[in-house]
């Protein structure tokens, strides 16, 4: 009887990343679909690294939240519109906000395992063009009327048809079981721990600085491709201070006492896409391509947000990061102080700001200021929704490959339905 010898897991290279600049929802990229965006992000990669040769790489792994029903298979049909190899096979994957690094998980375990060699992973999420779902009455009534055995039922059905029935159903950033929006989450846990106004502006500020800055020293450079007159992402306000911030009136929360989330220390509804290039040590030295980091580590979390300890702050919304980074780092022999760099997903200012005092009270250290979201985040760039992981997995490969020295980077990425993706990149 023969058995399969266990799998000698290698280490997965992220190479580099490519993006399109982020914009505002109803922007410039309004009629621009996720496919759109996911191809011009695809082929950005394709072109940078001449993987326009069949089988370049062996898989496409993407994903986005705001999907129409024609997307249903959106990796695959961005591959045949795109300059990869046609032959390329491409699966869809969806975890809310954690998408565009769920799916670089995915793509790297087939890696690792020896699966495969090399695969492209991300995703793309449109705010402007968002799926109208038909009104749920009318829905039923069509449904009827196509059940009907006879002429005369199915009149019967569609004259149950009433003007109100046509209002179509529009999406909504509100959690199912709650109710509430995502802002309305935040601004319950941001209450609970005691996040200021001005700490939050504070955070908020610094994130356009440090992506402005980054801009200017061209470190983008390789990272984003021009799309539909954009060549930055457009939410970046260079010039953003304290005080500027301070000024804005609270726009979630004001139902509670002194609400302190504004337009400014939340991010703005985006479009946008971006991709990652992934690949074994051999696939790279044979393309004489040199890894900027390796992936060595993730952990997903999930926390009862519904029935929870929400009011103290402990199951709020977007806080499952607090419990995937200690497990993570317990797992992986490792401590905070070991990392010398930290990106953490700027949902709102208020939830960096709380998964910080979170792993400080789980006994973690405080996180240097100085090592946090080095090029900004989401404050500043903006955040579609499946585009972010990948995003942050690119920035980050290339802030610890430009240091030029043995160093490790940290991922926290909160999602939608009360969970959280995290990972860790490591440059030997």
């Amino acid at each position: 009887m023969s058995t399969l010898k266990p799998a000698t897991v290698r280490r997965v290279a992220v190479i580099g990343g490519s993006r399109v600049p982020f914009a505002r929802s109803d922007g410039p990229y309004a009629t621009a679909s996720n496919q759109e965006m996911l191809t011009a992000a695809l082929d950005g990669l394709v072109d940078r690294y001449d993987l326009q040769q069949p089988g370049a790489v062996d898989e496409f792994v993407a994903g986005a939240v705001l999907k129409h029903s024609r997307d249903f298979n959106l990796a695959r049909e961005t591959v045949l519109g795109s300059r990869l190899d046609p032959r390329t096979p491409a699966y869809d994957i969806q975890q809310a906000c954690g998408t565009g690094l769920q799916a670089v998980v995915a793509a790297a375990n087939k890696i690792a395992l020896g699966q495969t060699d090399a695969a492209v992973a991300g995703g793309s999420d449109t705010a402007s063009d968002a799926p109208l779902g038909v009104n749920d009455d009318l829905r039923k009534v069509l449904l009827e009327a196509r059940r009907a055995k006879t002429l005369g039922a199915r009149l019967k059905a569609l004259a149950k048809v009433r003007p109100g029935h046509l209002v179509p159903d529009i999406p909504r950033n509100a959690e199912p079981r709650t109710g509430l929006s995502m802002g309305e989450h935040a601004a319950v846990t941001a209450r609970a721990w005691g996040v200021s106004r001005e700490a939050q502006d504070e955070l908020a500020a610094a994130s356009h600085q440090k992506l402005a800055a980054a801009y200017e020293r061209g470190f983008f450079q390789d990272l984003v491709v021009p799309f539909r007159g954009l060549a930055r992402d457009q939410n970046l306000r260079p010039g953003s201070t304290v005080a500027e911030l301070a000024a804005l009136k609270p726009v979630f929360g004001l139902g509670g006492p002194e609400p302190t989330m504004t337009a400014g220390n939340s991010t703005p509804l985006t479009d946008g896409a971006a991709v990652v290039l992934l690949a074994s040590e051999e696939w790279a030295e044979r393309r004489g391509l040199e890894p900027l980091a390796y992936l060595t580590a993730y952990e997903t979390a999930a926390v009862d947000f519904v029935h929870g300890d929400v009011a103290d702050g402990e199951d709020g919304l977007l806080m499952a990061p607090a419990y995937a980074v200690p497990r993570m780092l317990e797992r992986a022999g490792l401590g905070l102080d070991d990392f010398d760099l930290v990106e953490v997903h700027e949902a709102f200012a208020s939830q960096v700001l709380a998964t910080l005092a979170a792993w400080e009270k789980r006994g973690l250290p405080p996180v240097d200021r100085a090592r946090l979201n080095l090029a900004g985040s989401s404050l500043a760039t903006g955040h579609p929704f499946a585009a972010t992981g990948a995003r942050i997995v690119a920035t980050l490969a290339k802030l610890l490959a430009e240091r030029d020295a043995p160093g490790r980077g940290l991922i926290s990425i909160c999602a939608a339905g009360g969970q959280g993706v995290t990972a860790v990149l490591e440059r030997p």
